[in-house]
């Protein structure tokens, strides 16, 4: 894209934002919540382009001046300042050039949203119970340090520790996009509490992170769904086991099946399992696209493929590999306690390149 066309559809688009701007604040638009929505997530999608696109426009004007002042200005003291500031701007406009080439991608839209996150022990028994439980402790650790809100909706413990399954919902910005790439199958090398002998042995947990769908992403027909109310189980205090709390939700025309236990009301558990429908139903559309894309890219095998393996946690070499893109970290005990941010920039760095080689 040459400088000239890319400086066309960047004025465009800043007359977009402009409009959409103005819209948002009409009433008539902010009566009408489900347009004030699309055009309130088109403002905040446009806002970095053209605040970048803005600061690219100043830093030509500014080298313009500085090559103007270094061909008429005599005095060397103001050529030798003129030649500085030529240099320090030339400098600014290929980054300036590739950050709005990379904004001007499309982007996954789902990206913005919260999330809901489902981690289940596979192969290995007890230890992939435990390793399940290791699994969401990092995730945990990992949102805490971001500030986003976790809330467990479910949870199967594992006989020895740990958990059969676990699913929580995340809030915060831009959480699945963050956490998109740790879909799949995570594997963990080590010598299991129970093994006598001291033999490394090998198990598996699944993790999937789906886009949580929004009021309205889906219409949901309550007539299609079928409620049972049951009593919690797991810690929770005297309420457990005593008190009908916990829900489960059926989608009869789907057989999508969800429950919450988490709140000790059922209004609560009812309204967080409502959530976690729609987002499972939601889903299943958006799989397609997930397929689709899963061949073109290899960091997103793990989405568009949750049985694919994804990442091996080794503890007796304390390191991590992420098979995507071949890298191996020996971190282990950092990543493990929350520290996985470097992995997740790697992935989003090798598929934002592999995003300009397909748009070239």
């Amino acid at each position: 894209m040459t400088n000239s066309v890319l400086f066309e559809k960047l004025e465009g688009i800043k007359v977009r934002f402009e409009e959409v701007a103005q819209q948002i604040t009409d009433p008539e638009v902010m009566s009408d919540m489900k347009r004030y929505v699309k055009l309130n997530k088109e403002y905040h999608d446009l806002e970095p382009v053209v605040a970048t696109f803005i600061d690219y426009r100043t830093v030509l004007s500014h080298l313009d001046e500085a090559r103007e002042m270094l061909q008429n200005e005599k005095d060397e003291e103001m050529r030798a300042m003129a030649q500085d500031e030529v240099e320090t701007l030339t400098a600014r406009i290929i980054p300036l050039e590739e950050t709005i080439k990379l904004l001007l991608l499309p982007s996954d839209p789902e990206d913005n949203k919260n999330a809901v996150m489902e981690i289940r022990a596979g192969t290995g028994g007890d230890e992939a119970s435990i390793f399940a439980g290791d699994l969401f402790r990092m995730y945990s650790r990992f949102c805490e340090d971001k500030g986003w809100k976790v809330e467990v909706t479910s949870f199967s413990p594992g006989t020895s520790g740990g958990f059969k399954e676990v699913v929580m919902s995340i809030t915060g910005a831009k959480v699945y996009g963050t956490l998109k790439y740790e879909s799949g199958v995570h594997r963990v090398q080590r010598v299991p509490k129970t093994e006598t002998q001291g033999r490394v042995h090998t198990s598996a947990a699944t993790v999937a992170v789906l886009p949580e769908a929004g009021e309205f992403d889906i219409e949901l027909n309550m007539n299609d769904i079928r409620k049972d109310i049951f009593c919690s189980s797991g810690p929770g205090g005297q309420s457990v086991n005593t008190t009908y709390s916990a829900i489960r939700l059926t989608h009869i025309p789907t057989g999508i099946v969800v429950q919450c236990q988490d709140e000790k009301s059922q209004i609560k558990n009812f309204d967080k399992a409502l959530i976690e429908l729609r987002t499972r139903i939601y889903n299943l559309e958006y799989q397609k696209y997930l397929d689709e894309i899963a061949s073109k890219r290899k960091t997103m095998v793990s989405t568009g493929d949750r049985s694919a393996k994804v990442r091996t946690y080794n503890y007796p070499q304390s390191r991590v590999t992420d098979h995507r893109i071949n890298l191996t970290l020996y971190n282990l005990p950092a990543i493990v306690d929350g520290d996985i941010q470097e992995l997740i920039d790697k992935l989003q760095m090798e598929e934002n390149a592999e995003r300009m080689k397909d748009s070239e």
